[in-house]
């Protein structure tokens, strides 16, 4: 047997596993590009569709059960539909479930941030993490009077035009169709964790850097930190050239700890973009810094609309938002969630690491925290370049993922292993992921190349 006839035999037993969403996927293809509404959300043969979700369990139309490693994209740090958010929740939409207003929980949840994320003072809310990186890139444009940004390798920050390239193979050019090369002229690409890579752009173009945008945990391109040094060394070269640091912590926001990115790393930046867990499950964005930047967005004090630079939106300071995030803050501070996670995440990656030792694999796990990712790669993957360029198979990935369902755990991408913790993870699940992850690499141990092998 091949492995591509290994796969067509989990293949099918998924299928067999989820034959109400055929049916449902089947209908949402008359209706839905791809039957889905975001194309991470397909996989082969089809997605399984979510009835119900609670803890760290979601439950499918077809009555299947899965540890989840999603866990909404990273949003639900205290897992799904826990019981103090949704009846802060309920409670709000009685009173309504958008004003349209200004009212009291936008300045409560902006208080509660610039009180726990280092080196800000002010905050605006978006409706996405897109959206407070597209805001943050015209702000630090406006501030500085400059044009060009800087982004990363493999970085992930949304779909907005001026930062939608260099995410994947070959890392240059336009990341979406409909993205004219204009738009991303002014963007430079560079290597991560490369210094002297990012210092040779410093050295070209640095006095027309407005601003650098990192990821402090690479999310897209594959659960891989910065190195300390790295940022460090980032900081100084911004001070120097007089450009604005800008860390994406959509996902590392109130996950890696209450201050974040800057607090675990210990590395200032100077604006700070945060997302998913800030919303408590519900759609949110926002971008934060100092008051002297964010005054940038102040039309009382900047009348001429050339002197400012413009925010807004329907549903920014969204009071559903609003208080799921406030209660989402106010339990992780009453708790000692983080110390409860990064040990979760370091006996995951421990287990993850020992299985491979095991198997005698050339296969390695990267994450900080609660965040972790897998990699089938003939080199430890410090960038995703390497990630993404150094795979011995391609087909390893798609099977793990369909091996995983098939046993009862769901993560994303089929492309991509991320896994993404929560407060309602346990330890038992954690040695669950590990068995079948070690029942994986026996499985798939004959056709592992020998480059692959130790």
């Amino acid at each position: 047997m091949s492995l591509s006839e290994v796969y067509g035999k989990y293949i099918k037993l998924f299928e067999e596993k989820c034959r109400r969403s055929r049916e449902l996927y089947n209908r949402a293809c008359r209706v839905l590009p791809a039957g889905v509404t975001y194309s991470i959300r397909f996989y082969e043969p089809y997605p399984f569709y979510v009835a119900r979700a609670k803890g760290c369990k979601v439950y499918d139309v077809d009555g299947n059960v899965y540890t989840d490693y999603w866990i909404g994209h990273g949003a639900l740090i205290l897992g799904h539909a826990h019981d103090e958010i949704v009846k802060a929740v309920t409670k709000q939409l009685e009173l309504s479930s958008h004003y349209g207003y200004a009212h009291e929980l936008e300045v409560e949840l902006a208080e509660l941030i610039v009180k726990h994320v280092p080196n800000v003072e002010m905050v605006r809310f978006t409706n996405s993490g897109t959206e407070a990186n597209m805001y943050s890139a015209r702000l630090v444009r406006a501030y500085t009077k400059r044009k060009k940004l800087v982004k990363f390798e493999g970085g992930w920050h949304g779909g907005y035009d001026s930062l939608h390239t260099g995410v994947t193979p070959p890392y240059r050019g336009p990341e979406s169709a409909g993205v004219p090369d204009e738009m991303i002229a002014n963007t430079i690409v560079a290597p991560f964790n490369d210094i002297e890579g990012v210092e040779k752009i410093f050295r070209e173009h640095g006095n027309e850097i407005a601003g650098v945008f990192i990821e402090p945990v690479m999310g897209a391109g594959g659960a891989i930190p910065a190195n300390r040094d790295f940022l460090k060394a980032l900081r100084e070269l911004c001070d120097k050239y007089g450009s604005l640091l800008v860390f994406d912590e959509v996902i590392t926001g109130f996950r890696l700890g209450l201050g974040g990115g800057q607090e675990y790393f210990n590395v200032k930046a100077d604006v700070v973009v945060m997302g998913k867990i800030i919303g408590g499950g519900f759609p949110i964005g926002a971008f934060a810094s100092r008051r002297e930047v964010m005054e940038k967005l102040d039309h009382l004090k900047y009348r001429d609309k050339l002197e400012r630079s413009f925010h807004g939106g329907t549903f920014t300071g969204n009071p559903v938002s609003m208080i799921a995030g406030i209660t989402t803050i106010k339990v992780l501070e009453k708790t000692n969630a983080f110390e409860y996670l990064n040990s979760l995440g370091k006996q995951l990656m421990v287990s993850l690491m020992k299985v491979i030792e095991e198997h005698r694999l050339r296969a390695y796990v990267t994450g900080e925290g609660s965040i972790i990712g897998v990699h089938f790669t003939v080199e430890y993957p410090r960038s995703a370049v390497v990630a993404q360029t150094k795979r011995w198979s391609e087909e390893m990935y798609s099977l793990l993922h369909k091996f995983m369902l098939v046993n009862g755990i769901a993560y994303m991408t089929e492309h991509t292993v991320h896994f993404l913790l929560s407060t309602a993870h346990t330890s038992e699940d954690i040695k669950y992921l590990a068995e079948k992850f070690s029942e994986f690499l026996d499985l798939v141990k004959p056709y592992v190349p020998s480059e692959a092998r130790l």
